[in-house]
């Protein structure tokens, strides 16, 4: 299956998206948080850790990393790959994984940020024009 390029860029995303989707790809899911130096990370580092050591034992769970920014201190980064979107959705809705950030959040008075990216390529033929010559 490839996609067709619109000319319309949000329509060419929604049709990358169900691409990425049916293709099973895997993805990239970075949770951006905001940790205070102090009492806030002795208490935040360990929560978060946590989560991760329990994605380990999802379905669909490749890897993960946990990173300060350097130039920013207060800024945690978690980047997490998944072989599917539905992998990770199943996982971000999990109670277990609900009740952990719940914690989370009430520690920093910030809601966790998330994006989830994916190849930009998808197919090796994504880029083509739905005009087929024949």
């Amino acid at each position: 299956m490839w996609v067709a390029r619109s000319h319309d860029p949000i329509m060419y995303y929604i049709q990358l998206t169900e691409s990425i989707q049916e293709a099973k790809m895997a993805i990239e899911v970075m949770i951006k948080r905001k940790v205070k130096q102090g009492r806030q990370a002795k208490e935040l580092v360990p929560l978060i850790m946590h989560l991760r050591a329990l994605a380990t034992y999802q379905p669909g769970y490749i890897s993960g990393t946990t990173l300060s920014n350097l130039e920013n201190p207060v800024e945690c980064l978690v980047v997490s790959r998944w072989e599917s979107i539905d992998d990770w959705n199943r996982w971000r809705l999990s109670s277990q994984r609900k009740e952990i950030e719940q914690k989370i959040e009430k520690l920093t008075g910030e809601p966790t940020e998330y994006n989830l990216y994916a190849p930009m390529v998808a197919h090796t033929d994504l880029g083509q024009s739905s005009t087929k010559k024949g």
